[in-house]
């Protein structure tokens, strides 16, 4: 039998996972620069690693409001769209779901929530399936934001080489 990989994180009180392929660290929540005018969703842009990466808040995108805990952590995301920030009440571990406790949810077709491919049904906790690509594809204004990051990028280089040339 398959096992998956995942990371397990919460929000809120309900508990979320991700494909461990897909999730490059983990990260304390320190500066994150905000941005007017763009979604709400968007904490703003902090620096991780020396990638410049968009933070965007999950306990806002599900129930419309800010996860201030301490205990709040970044998990970084790769996907072919956009490498992205996701902040989350709380990081937990890393689990092996075996691929007979996955269920593929009816919720798929709500439009809203495309992104909660499966949920995990084990013995005392359920754990709902986050793909990040789709996600990250299903929230409005996320253009925005990804031309955004490509013009901070643009305006860095140029800074960059004005330095050099200097």
């Amino acid at each position: 039998m398959e096992s998956i990989k995942a990371v397990v994180f919460a929000c809120g009180t309900e508990e979320y996972a991700v494909p461990v392929e897909q999730a490059i660290s983990i990260e304390k929540l320190e500066q994150v620069t905000p941005i007017p005018h763009l979604p709400n969703y968007l904490l703003g842009f902090t620096r991780i690693r020396g990638e410049l990466v968009p933070v965007l808040d999950f306990e806002r995108i599900l129930y419309n409001r800010s996860s201030n805990a301490a205990t709040a952590r970044i998990i970084v995301l790769n996907t072919d769209v956009v490498n992205y920030g996701l902040l989350v009440t709380e990081a937990r571990e890393i689990l092996d779901l075996d691929e007979s406790v996955l269920k593929q949810m009816g919720l798929v077709n709500y439009s809203k929530t495309r992104y909660f491919t499966a949920v995990a049904n084990l013995e005392n906790r359920m754990i709902t399936y986050v793909d990040p690509k789709i996600l990250v594809n299903s929230l409005e204004g996320i253009r925005e934001i990804i031309n955004y990051l490509h013009k901070m990028l643009e305006n860095e280089n140029e800074n960059e080489k004005e330095n050099v040339e200097a």
